[in-house]
């Protein structure tokens, strides 16, 4: 994928925010297409279909929290950033927790915003052009052409951000991960953001791939590290 002809949604109630995100994506190339509540934007989503989608969590009417749940729901492929102000750790996490895979606080640097935008687009085309097909550990397999993920045979759907994770692990399988390693590779260079983004996506993948998440199998602690996937002959009877 040409990231340079991507199409962006532009969630944003506020008028001259969504303008202002607006002309700065436009003017790098991307389609862009705004709504301004989240009616407009879950009626624009099934025939715009956004590669990425800006999302203000606080609008009027549909919630942002909402509208992420629903875009996961309709269309699991799309990455979704959320704009949340400053202070709201909680909304933050509960965002995450809903299905985004990253955000930012305004105010913020619309450079900022590309940069992430294209770290994203980046992560679809590296899965497109990689010539492996499949990564394969125990009864867990990612299928990479197809986008798929398959637990015992049955398949479950990650999000983007997921997807891109469980690939890391299962590519360095028995191996520590450090925290910034991990963000650094899957969100990109010089990260802005914290590493409560990668802890909650952790929380939400051990969720899909573990028998018992309380308790995990095969997404283990690294205690002050960050993380390591165990080999499949390493993994508890379960």
């Amino acid at each position: 994928m040409n990231d340079i002809k991507s199409k962006i949604l532009v969630v944003e109630d506020e008028e001259s925010i969504r303008r202002f995100i607006t002309l700065n994506l436009s003017a790098v190339g991307y389609e862009v297409e705004e709504a301004e509540n989240g009616e407009k934007a879950l009626a624009v989503l099934g025939r715009f279909r956004p590669d990425v989608t800006v999302l203000d969590l606080m609008l009027p009417g549909i919630s942002g929290f909402e509208v992420c749940k629903r875009i996961r729901e309709m269309m699991p492929e799309t990455f979704v950033i959320m704009l949340t102000a400053k202070g709201q750790d909680t909304d933050k996490i509960l965002g995450l927790e809903l299905g985004a895979d990253d955000y930012m606080v305004k105010p913020f640097n619309p450079f900022e915003l590309i940069a992430r935008i294209k770290a994203m687009l980046r992560r679809r085309t590296h899965f497109q052009v990689d010539r492996r097909v499949v990564l394969q550990s125990g009864y867990l397999c990612l299928d990479l052409v197809a986008h798929k993920f398959f637990k015992k045979g049955v398949e479950i759907e990650l999000t983007p951000t997921e997807f891109a994770l469980l690939k890391m692990f299962m590519e360095n399988q028995g191996k520590a991960l450090k925290r910034n390693e991990i963000l650094n590779a899957v969100w990109g260079e010089n990260y802005f953001g914290d590493t409560k983004t990668l802890d909650v996506h952790i929380r939400r993948l051990r969720e899909k791939i573990e028998n018992n998440p309380s308790e995990p199998n095969h997404i283990k602690t690294v205690w002050g590290s960050g993380y390591r996937l165990q080999a499949a002959q390493d993994w508890s009877a379960t």
